[in-house]
């Protein structure tokens, strides 16, 4: 064994070894429990970050530990390589996607297998390959069956001067990222898959993610938005039509004073078209003309927050006041939200309150806060609010319902509606239907075809996948690469075999990653196949799933994770698995944050991995982020952490070369074991207790919460232990050389270069990945003695030694029996006494 520590040598040596060896393959084995971890796979967009290593390294940790308990482990790794960047690489450096997205996984994997990350790389998927995602299209074209896949009118952000669609992020303060042309909101078909049909399941099995952080729970379930109130019907004076609002909030119906409607509603371009008679004055200037009126329609700000309308000349009638209000164009009203058009409330609801406040529309209050209205009276009239109020209270100038809670007024209002006819009660979800159409080229096909016959016609399974072509010409500009490829649009109907036109959407790369989960299950993207024999008992899809531990940031704590769960409920119903649920844990990890930010090229505070690893070793690296913070915490970067996590390691080496002599003598980790049960006089021996101490700490460290920081600290301490142990006999090198192996075991999952090679040099000829996980004696962790503090009125008043395992009677008498806590407790009263078991008593005087 040399004296100086070269992680540099070992690692390689390490990772040679495992891949050799093939020691991270995995098969079923219904022998053995099954645990399936997973960090949520990347993009591969060319390097890898510290965001990265965090988060691959607390999966690898859990993984190594996991398999060190008898676990059967799958921890795969692949790659969510379709998306817009390769796409404006290809226009930017003139390269084609496929060849900067391999390049990159290229370069990614090599990284990925420096730190040392226990990857069964056989089970490695790609989403831009065709075997991938030709069951993304598989899925949809199940989907279209059973109705959760169609295609309706949707707007698409646009820029005018590049005359193509853009995705939200190439959005920038409403300009175009590459013209800088102001975007504009254009009216495309495009595709949905039925994501509403599951809103009540999603948000009712929310409530079995016991294992997912409380706060991701809620923002699933903010998102979802469920909401129950009621449809009425407005009924539009002079014409024979109606309309429907939803509303939550039907003990505010007597204040409603005008209606809102969406610009895009469909009633407003018959509202424009046939105009009320007599004309009507607009706004003082004297009458209108349809087309100046939708104009001034379309000239509406499409910032919600300007709070612009314009006057239709149409009134709409209150169904339960008999009342005609007026009917207003509202740019703050969205067509996707609800029925796209709202009861105006301006007394109790804010955005409507500075609209009437700058329109000169009445305001009516009839719901006042409970003293207030109790004071006025029900029936007061008060003084124009100078600002909504939106609580709950009493109401007034309610007809019979006035003098009620807002509560029970709602309850009540909501039957009266149903009893008369004027509407139904209804329960709505903020949650809409997922739009999958993306104007691009770097992704998915959608597997349709349009016949001048036939209509729509999905793609025969039996045709699948359909090929995105590689020669692809990109411009920057125009529609998507795909809709000017002659030789990929031109087709035949697979009814009637006449002429037809491809579909030159692609999917939405959300799709990719709502499943991939699943297709390490088989093995690898040549192994995906789904079919009806898939649902039995020894199946690898029953046999693996759930993921038992997801990891992942935060910022996929909706989009990412909710599809997840629609795509498992949708596959279930499919036939194809039997679970409800595709993750039983998630962690989500902190942030890295360096200089008080987050780290970004943008802001220049990136360190990279690379530079680390050759300097200090994968070890150090890996030793420092599990060591810098709680897994669910920001870490921030410190090159003083960094230096002392190698410092640490330095240490370990030293100690274990300084008595590796001592160590092999003793014999092998298994005679140690029985040598060491067989010594009962040493159990007042302090490093064994310390050692014992030591693997309970640290075990419950890692399945209590995964405090990797915690569970090192711990080992630091039996470091320290160990180094100052000074051995005389040959039972005492025995303890020390049990300790010392217990050391190397306890610290192979966060270091597991190092800890292979002393492993080895303790004489042990089997890799430490096939070693169990230390046990300890409880009996032995038990501390004879134990330090106890005493308080009086909550300060600190003396330390005393006591017998360990003491009742709170007899801590008492110990504390009392201090000379020093006599002298102060002279002449006092005594009130309580506090015990705290195990660490202190508070004298209350």
């Amino acid at each position: 064994m040399e004296e100086k520590y070269n992680p540099k040598d070992i690692e390689k040596k390490w990772q040679e070894y495992w891949e050799r060896g093939n020691l991270f393959s995995v098969t079923e084995d219904s022998s053995a429990p099954k645990f399936y971890c997973l960090e949520m796979f990347p993009y591969p967009s060319g390097r890898i970050h510290m965001g990265h290593v965090r988060n691959y390294v607390i999966g690898d940790v859990i993984a190594r530990y996991k398999r060190m308990r008898g676990f059967n482990v799958l921890h795969p790794m692949g790659w969510d390589s379709f998306g817009l960047p390769a796409e404006n690489a290809a226009i930017k450096h003139k390269v084609h996607p496929a060849k900067w997205t391999f390049e990159n996984i290229d370069y990614m994997k090599s990284q990925l297998k420096k730190l040392g990350l226990s990857y069964d790389w056989g089970r490695e998927v790609a989403t831009c390959k065709p075997e991938y995602y030709k069951w993304n299209q598989w899925f949809f074209l199940k989907m279209h069956e059973r109705g959760l896949a169609y295609k309706k009118a949707s707007s698409v952000n646009w820029c005018p001067s590049c005359d193509t669609v853009l995705a939200n992020e190439q959005v920038i303060d409403d300009k175009c990222w590459r013209c800088d042309s102001v975007v504009i909101q254009k009216e495309l078909e495009q595709w949905f898959f039925r994501i509403t049909d599951y809103a009540e399941e999603l948000l009712k099995d929310a409530d079995s993610l016991s294992g997912w952080p409380e706060k991701v729970v809620t923002m699933q379930r903010n998102w979802i938005g469920r909401s129950e109130g009621v449809e009425v019907d407005f009924r539009i004076a002079d014409l024979e039509k109606s309309i429907r609002i939803f509303t939550t909030r039907q003990d505010t119906l007597y204040g409603a004073t005008f209606m809102s409607i969406a610009k895009k509603h469909p009633l407003v371009e018959e509202l424009i078209k046939n105009p009320p008679s007599p004309p009507f004055d607009k706004g003082g200037l004297g009458g209108f003309t349809p087309a100046s009126l939708m104009k001034d329609i379309e000239s509406l700000s499409e910032d919600p927050e300007k709070k612009e309308g314009v006057f239709t000349g149409y009134y709409a009638e209150n169904p339960l006041t008999g009342d005609k209000i007026p009917i207003w164009v509202a740019n703050f009203v969205l067509m996707e939200y609800g029925t796209g058009a709202v009861m105006a409330v301006p007394a109790h609801d804010q955005r409507d309150f500075e609209f009437a406040k700058k329109y000169d529309l009445p305001i009516k209050e009839v719901i006042l806060p409970g003293e207030k209205s109790l004071e006025s009276g029900v029936g007061a009239i008060h003084e124009s609010p100078l600002q909504a109020f939106e609580e709950d209270g009493t109401l007034v100038n309610s007809a019979q319902f006035s003098g009620l809670p807002s509560k029970e007024a709602r309850e009540k209002i909501a039957d009266h509606i149903e009893q008369k006819g004027l509407g139904k009660k209804v329960v709505n979800y903020k949650l809409r239907d997922w739009g999958i159409s993306r104007q691009r080229y770097w992704g998915t096909p959608i597997p349709v075809i349009y016949c001048p016959s036939c209509g729509i016609v999905p793609v025969p399974e039996n045709e699948l996948p359909v090929i995105l072509p590689e020669d692809i010409v990109f411009k920057g500009k125009g529609a998507s690469p795909l809709s000017e490829a002659k030789h990929f649009i031109n087709t035949k109907c697979p009814k009637c075999n006449s002429s037809a036109k491809r579909e030159t959407d692609t999917m939405d790369t959300f799709v990719d990653s709502s499943w991939y989960f699943i297709a390490y299950c088989f093995g690898g993207n040549d192994k995906i196949s789904f079919s009806s024999e898939l649902l039995t008992p020894n199946s690898k899809l029953s046999y693996w799933m759930p993921v038992d531990q997801y990891i992942g940031g935060i910022e996929h704590a909706v989009l990412h994770l909710l599809y997840s769960r629609f795509f498992t409920k949708v596959i279930r119903d499919i036939g194809l698995i039997e679970i409800n649920e595709p993750f039983t844990s998630l962690l989500t990890q902190g942030m890295v944050i360096k200089d008080g930010a987050k780290m970004s090229k943008s802001k220049g505070n990136v360190v990279d991995p690379d530079f680390l690893i050759n300097k200090y070793g994968t070890d150090t690296v890996r030793v420092f982020c599990m060591f810098a913070a709680p897994p669910e915490r920001d870490l921030e970067w410190s090159d003083q952490g960094v230096e002392g996590a190698y410092r640490f390691l330095n240490r370990v080496w030293g100690l274990a070369y300084k008595y590796s002599a001592e160590v092999r003598k003793c014999g092998s980790a298994e005679v140690m074991e029985t040598v060491i049960s067989e010594l009962t006089d040493l159990r007042t021996s302090a490093l064994l207790r310390k050692t014992h101490q030591t693997i309970k700490k640290v075990t419950g460290c890692i399945e209590r919460d995964y405090h990797f920081n915690t569970a090192i600290a711990a080992l630091m301490e039996l470091i320290n232990e160990i180094t100052s142990f000074n051995s005389k006999s040959d039972t005492d090198r025995e303890v020390l050389s049990f300790s010392i192996r217990q050391m190397i075991l306890l610290l192979s999952p966060f270091a597991p270069h190092i800890a292979e090679e002393l492993w080895q040099q303790t004489g042990e000829k089997e890799s430490i990945l096939k070693e169990s996980w230390p046990v300890w004696d409880e009996e032995i962790a038990k501390e004879e003695e134990i330090e106890l503090v005493i308080q009086i009125n909550g300060k600190l008043r003396g330390k005393i030694m006591i017998p360990a395992g003491l009742d709170d009677d007899a801590v008492k008498e110990k504390a009392f029996a201090d000379p020093k806590v006599q002298e102060l407790l002279r002449g006092k009263t005594l009130k309580k006494i506090v015990v705290v078991k195990g660490k202190l008593v508070n004298i209350v005087v």
